[in-house]
């Protein structure tokens, strides 16, 4: 009789923990962010801090003490490229501080953006040691994505979301009315990586990562579409298009063919594409020929923002000066506010506090200085990750994964940023995103690196050849990723 087949004896807990434990803060706020807490008023979601915060701050101080310690990872200082990339938008958060009509009231804002485009990125980027590291944070980002969606997908079929057209049907999470793209948000981080794992899986992934992230993004697909999110489905269909053209031709027809194939499914056959959704993606196409109260509100909003760069256009009217100025630069077709309702809460009317649009939200405030130093930041990141993808997709066994992850959650963030700002709890995620992509573009592999194995949650990874075999650690091999 042939002998049974088996796989390599699974490592002893204590020895993943040891593996694993390091790079557990990266992933937390990840986790943490579907804890329903918000510590602060209520008035402002840019300043109410979330478990996630927390989290977030934690993992700062968690980097900083190991780099102090000079021991393990995190220990060693970031290479002056990405000090320099990570750094930049320093100069200009400090410069719209200082020169704030009100400095003290300007720090809120200048500690919010220091957390989320410098501290939490360099921190992820320190700790994180090598690719498996990086799918085993992505990989939290789809098991967020599919709690937060199968919630939301439950509010749409029970009625019990935020307020939409007269109905308690929009998709929302845990997030509540008040932070309808919170929830969208995470579904498309989740459905970007999944994207990403189903195309390109890493070299040596078991046999399931393929059929499981391509049910991921599939699944992903109704709770987004119930979001009611019009930049969130633009972002979303841009980033999924870049990453599935980025895996190569034949991979892009075969992934293209398959999303046709699943919208006749779902469209047709389930019905899935209801009259609100279908009048909500028309709409799409008429936000300059017949705009609705919020496309016009964005709008007012937008030429307040330009307004105010225009009266100090070097430096802006300083961190968190939106709504002081916004009423003496926008008309008077601009709403007081977005009336808010449903998901467990009660009629609440949202102020707008910002133009909903982060490019010009940083012209606004920090102006030329500020804008300069943040897009350009961002450009740097965007270009790195770009060009390490296509080194890596020539590379057999190269973790060509991560890239398109990462520079497809960059492309998403890009876009996104036309249509949202900062804000809410999903605002430290941002971070962990941003760390992510500055990892694969500043210090990722290297050419001529390759992956030595998959790295996602639940995944096992092999012990040692034999009980006796000395093993290096893959944190400091050289080339190790």
């Amino acid at each position: 009789m042939p002998r049974p087949r088996t796989g390599p004896p699974a490592p002893p807990l204590s020895g993943r923990l040891a593996r694993w434990w390091p790079v557990l803060p990266v992933a937390a706020p990840v986790v943490l962010l579907a804890v329903p807490f918000e510590y602060g008023n209520g008035s402002s979601t840019s300043t109410n801090i979330s478990v996630s915060d927390m989290a977030s701050a934690f993992l700062v101080l968690f980097c900083a003490v190991r780099l102090l310690r000079g021991t393990g990872p995190g220990s060693r200082p970031l290479s002056p490229a990405a000090a320099v990339v990570l750094g930049v938008p320093v100069v200009g958060l400090a410069v719209a501080t200082v020169t704030a009509a009100d400095p003290v009231a300007a720090l809120p804002g200048f500690v919010r953006y220091l957390q989320v485009f410098v501290l939490v990125p360099a921190a992820v980027v320190l700790l994180l040691r090598d690719a498996r590291d990086f799918r085993f944070v992505a990989g939290f980002f789809v098991v967020l994505a599919l709690v937060q969606g199968g919630f939301g997908v439950w509010q749409y079929a029970t009625r019990s979301g935020a307020s939409y057209m007269g109905s308690d049907i929009r998709a929302v999470g845990t997030f509540g009315p008040t932070d309808v793209m919170g929830m969208a948000t995470i579904v498309a981080f989740g459905m970007v990586v999944a994207t990403g794992l189903a195309l390109r899986p890493p070299p040596g992934a078991p046999r399931w990562v393929r059929p499981a992230a391509t049910a991921a993004a599939v699944a992903l697909v109704l709770p987004l579409a119930f979001s009611f999110s019009r930049g969130s489905w633009i972002a979303t269909a841009v980033a999924v298009l870049a990453v599935v053209l980025l895996a190569g031709l034949r991979t892009a027809v075969r992934a293209l063919t398959a999303a046709v194939a699943v919208a006749v499914v779902l469209v047709g056959g389930f019905g899935v594409g209801s009259q609100l959704i279908t009048e909500r993606l028309g709409s799409i196409t008429q936000v300059t020929a017949a705009p609705d109260q919020s496309v016009t509100d964005r709008y007012t909003m937008w030429a307040a923002a330009v307004g105010m760069w225009r009266d100090d256009p070097a430096t802006g009217v300083g961190l968190k000066g939106f709504p002081a100025y916004r009423d003496g630069h926008a008309s008077l077709g601009l709403s007081s506010g977005s009336d808010t309702a449903g998901a467990g809460h009660a009629f609440q009317r949202q102020p707008l506090l910002s133009p909903h649009n982060m490019y010009l939200l940083v012209l606004s405030e920090q102006g030329l200085v500020g804008i300069t130093a943040l897009a350009g930041s961002w450009a740097a990141l965007l270009a790195g990750g770009a060009r390490r993808l296509f080194s890596a997709r020539r590379r057999s066994g190269a973790a060509a994964d991560c890239g398109l992850m990462a520079v497809g959650l960059m492309l998403w963030q890009t876009v996104d940023f036309l249509y949202a700002d900062i804000g809410g709890p999903a605002t430290a995620l941002t971070g962990i995103v941003f760390g992510l992509i500055a990892w694969w573009a500043l210090t990722g592999p290297e050419p001529g690196a390759v992956t030595r194995g998959p790295a996602l949650p639940g995944a096992v990874t092999p012990g040692p050849a034999s009980p006796g075999a000395a093993r290096t650690p893959a944190s400091v091999r050289p080339g190790a990723v």
